[in-house]
């Protein structure tokens, strides 16, 4: 890996607020002025295509379509939604850079596959004007740090400490490969995509009523998973230990692919795996027994039955199984825990063994499957939203917890998607059309996504300044 540093002048040196700091009088009024940064920040540059310029010889959006670079270019450029993405990092409620942003490690991952790790930036613009220039095939956010990561060579190395991060998720498809059976690998559809449906339901419950969280952003990877990442202040400050702990609180899948059962849970479920059941209980049918027909075919079955600890209750349900391989899944299951059933009555001896195995099975085949090592580590990274997956040419868009289950992973925009819609919107539109300070996001499908994204910004923007207003009130109080 190449860990290269991209100077800036030194001298750069805007004026640093503090996270937390009192904001002016001027600005307490409201939030609108959080999203009002000033447009000449930002410079325009006009659609190539309206305007008659041809970029290296290209005349339509078709002639993007299998050139990456030139996707990354026109979506850097046109459609990154700069102004929101600064204001998450920035973590406060002025324009201003505050340390959270300025601190910040952004690690660039090149066309050439060339990984610059460390960097950090004085302003947007110097972000913007880097990312623009790198033209980087994703980028990936890590700490923040006591110090600027681009300045961590003026310290010992022991003195460069990563104070914070979001608390983060990521789960990946391919960690559901051994159960789902319409794809592999990176591939993805929306049979197998209600695994991400249902993760996303039981850890986004879990962080909301169980820890108290309450600004988490969703986020599609761009081709086989989802990220998470939760932003309140407490998550941020949590300690690797602390991250530890929420993870091990969340873990139910156990083992590695040699494993078969990877789930055996105690007989009186937690009040959390208990609401996490009611989720399960709600997909399980549906993806067992029809979008992955597990039980269809004996290669697939042969899996559940290898979970069963008793061979002669193995055999049992396998021989039903085989005498009628036509049948419905949801009868086979219903065999499964007939014969179940029956050997429990039968034999008192072996209730502890059986009688919650049907719900473990349940659990082993939807509960979520995650990514220890980029929850428990605070600088570990976790690539960007926003990013173009470069595989797909996907955009890694936000998706609101609401619209979990229609989500499609085949939706998101692409750039020749986003620049065929920038076309006939600026074809269809004029100028006197009241449109002339639409950023080019604003004119596609993009819009819907960055626009959620806002208002989860707005979120974390007005908790920022209640704390802010309550610590100056209390702050008086003391004066007196």
């Amino acid at each position: 890996m190449s860990d290269m540093d991209i100077d800036h002048d030194p001298r750069e040196a805007p004026r640093i607020v503090e996270a937390g700091q009192p904001e002016e009088e001027a600005e307490k009024d409201d939030l609108d002025h959080l999203f009002d940064l000033d447009d000449s920040e930002f410079e325009k540059i006009d659609n190539p295509w309206m305007a008659g310029i041809k970029p290296t010889g290209l005349s339509s959006s078709a002639d993007v379509a299998g050139d990456i670079h030139q996707q990354l270019m026109l979506y850097y450029r046109h459609f990154f939604p700069f102004k929101p993405f600064f204001q998450w990092l920035n973590y406060d409620i002025t324009p201003k850079p505050s340390k959270s942003f300025l601190n910040r490690e952004i690690c660039w991952t090149l066309m050439d596959e060339t990984f610059i790790r460390f960097q950090s930036y004085r302003t947007l613009e110097d972000f913007k004007n880097d990312m623009i220039r790198l033209n980087p095939a994703k980028f990936d956010l890590g700490a923040i740090y006591n110090i600027r990561p681009k300045d961590r060579h003026m310290v010992r190395p022991a003195a460069f400490i990563p104070v914070s991060k979001e608390m983060v998720f990521d789960i990946d498809m391919t960690d559901y490969d051994e159960i789902r059976t319409c794809c592999s690998g990176a591939g993805v559809c929306t049979r197998c995509w209600e695994f991400m449906t249902v993760a996303m339901k039981i850890i986004d419950v879990a962080m909301r009523d169980d820890f108290g969280f309450k600004h988490i952003l969703w986020v599609y990877s761009g081709r086989r998973g989802i990220h998470c990442w939760v932003a309140d202040e407490r998550a941020r400050q949590l300690n690797n230990e602390q991250r530890k702990a929420i993870v091990s609180y969340l873990e139910v899948i156990k083992g590695g692919t040699q494993q078969g059962r990877k789930v055996k849970l105690p007989n009186t479920l937690h009040p959390s795996l208990s609401r996490s059941f009611e989720t399960i209980q709600e997909h399980f049918r549906n993806i067992v027994f029809e979008s992955q027909e597990i039980l269809s075919e004996p290669e697939n079955w042969e899996k559940i039955l290898a979970l069963i600890p008793d061979e002669g209750v193995q055999a049992q349900i396998r021989q039903e199984w085989e005498n009628s391989p036509n049948r419905a899944p949801a009868h086979k299951w219903s065999d499964l825990l007939t014969i179940i059933g029956d050997e429990i009555a039968q034999h008192s001896g072996k209730r502890q063994a059986l009688e919650h195995l049907p719900r473990d099975i349940m659990f082993q085949y939807t509960y979520p499957r995650l990514d220890d090592k980029v929850s428990t580590n605070i600088n570990h990274l976790l690539k960007s939203p926003f990013c173009v997956h470069p595989k797909t040419g996907r955009v890694c868009v936000p998706i609101p917890i609401e619209d979990c289950e229609k989500f499609d992973p085949s939706s998101p925009p692409t750039v020749p998607k986003l620049v065929r819609e920038l076309n006939h919107y600026d074809a269809t539109h004029s100028v006197s059309d009241g449109d002339s300070k639409l950023q080019d996001w604003q004119k596609t499908s993009l819009r819907e996504h960055v626009e959620y994204f806002e208002r989860f910004v707005k979120g974390l923007s007005r908790e920022i300044r209640e704390k802010k207003q309550k610590d100056g009130a209390s702050s008086k109080s003391l004066d007196f």
